[in-house]
């Protein structure tokens, strides 16, 4: 596969199998991923995985848990302007319509964002984190390593969907998977098989046309 076709296939998955992704191939996917840019070689990414078996046990102790989870950031601005927030309403819309849930039927929207918190049944999840040091130009690091990963999960078979959510629970994740204080949860990424048989699969989001966004002078 070239870089073309990953780009053009890599998409986010929210419907997945149980087939299993062995740990072996998430580091080899990881090592590779290491290679992408940071400002001065900080490499500011900071990754735990869960699988398998350790993933049915993450999941148990989300459901069974006291503890008390605060978000470590706004995902979204809180006065978001057009086109921006028009672009986040229709892929939202597209997705519901594709689900079968209408606007109307509030339970079930929150049902579905809900799965969120079991990597939309993926064997397979990881958590980024960055130290709280870090400033804007690390997380652009961040963004870079991530997208370099989701795209050798492409390459390698795998689908991928990134999950700033997770942000909203990094406290029990914290707990779980042993994370310092000093580090800050960016988030999450579900890694396994797509379900082909479930229709939100199938929702390609829009893009922007060039001479929108893209300025030659």
């Amino acid at each position: 596969m070239n870089v073309s076709d990953a780009v053009a296939q890599r998409k986010s998955i929210r419907a997945f199998l149980d087939t299993p992704v062995e740990d072996s191939v998430i580091a080899q996917l990881l090592e590779k991923a290491a290679r992408a840019p940071s400002g001065g070689n900080v490499q500011p990414w900071r990754i735990y995985v869960v699988n398998g078996e350790t993933t049915g046990k993450f999941l148990e102790f989300l459901q069974t848990s006291d503890i008390k989870d605060t978000p470590e950031y706004d995902i979204y601005p809180k006065d978001l302007t057009s086109p921006y927030r028009d672009s986040r309403f229709k892929v939202g819309e597209d997705m519901y319509a594709l689900l079968g849930i209408p606007r109307e039927d509030k339970a079930a929207r929150f049902a579905h964002l809900a799965r969120n918190y079991t990597f939309f049944d993926a064997p397979a999840g990881l958590f980024c984190f960055v130290d709280r040091q870090m400033g804007p130009p690390q997380w652009s690091d961040l963004g870079m390593f991530l997208q370099t990963f989701m795209l050798l999960a492409q390459e390698a078979g795998l689908d991928t969907c990134a999950q700033e959510a997770w942000a909203m629970r990094a406290n029990s994740v914290r707990h779980f998977v042993g994370a310092p204080d000093n580090l800050m949860l960016f988030c999450g990424i579900a890694l396994g098989h797509k379900n082909p048989d479930k229709p939100v699969n199938s929702l390609v989001s829009d893009r922007a046309p060039l001479e929108q966004w893209a300025t030659f002078v």
